[in-house]
């Protein structure tokens, strides 16, 4: 069997934010085994799944991707009409991915002792983003 959902986070600012719980609690129930797939429909924003526990390795990750990685303001970037952080956003979500699966053991998501979904926002001002939850059984 398969279910499907879209879920619609609120708007959260330009950082890595967990959002594991406000996705389960769109998901009616899930089945005692099978796969959670969970995907962003956007281009500048991604999905990973990481450390949940200590929030110093938020920072650490907005430190690395944007200081490090991609940032904004490179005089090589060409895709700039929507803003400094726009281009650098596009790179950003496809290193990261637009979605994550994970399998589903005794009706719940068998995520590790210190895992959880991460909305990956990399736009300063991205607005509300839209996900697909889709669960197999």
């Amino acid at each position: 069997m398969i279910s499907q959902i879209e879920i619609v986070l609120p708007s959260h600012p330009r950082g890595f934010h967990l959002i594991t719980r406000t996705v389960l609690e769109q998901i009616n129930e899930l089945p005692t085994t099978g796969i959670f797939h969970l995907f962003i429909k956007h281009t500048s924003a991604g999905l990973t799944i990481n450390e949940n526990a200590d929030p110093s390795v938020r920072v650490d990750f907005e430190q690395v991707f944007n200081k490090r990685i991609m940032p904004e303001n490179e005089s090589y970037l060409t895709h700039t009409m929507e803003g400094p952080d726009d281009m650098p956003a596009h790179i950003k979500s496809t290193l990261v991915g637009s979605s994550v699966s994970i399998p589903i053991t005794n009706g719940s998501l068998n995520l590790g002792t210190w895992q959880g979904i991460y909305l990956c926002e990399f736009r300063n001002h991205g607005g509300r983003r839209k996900l697909v939850a889709t669960v197999y059984s």
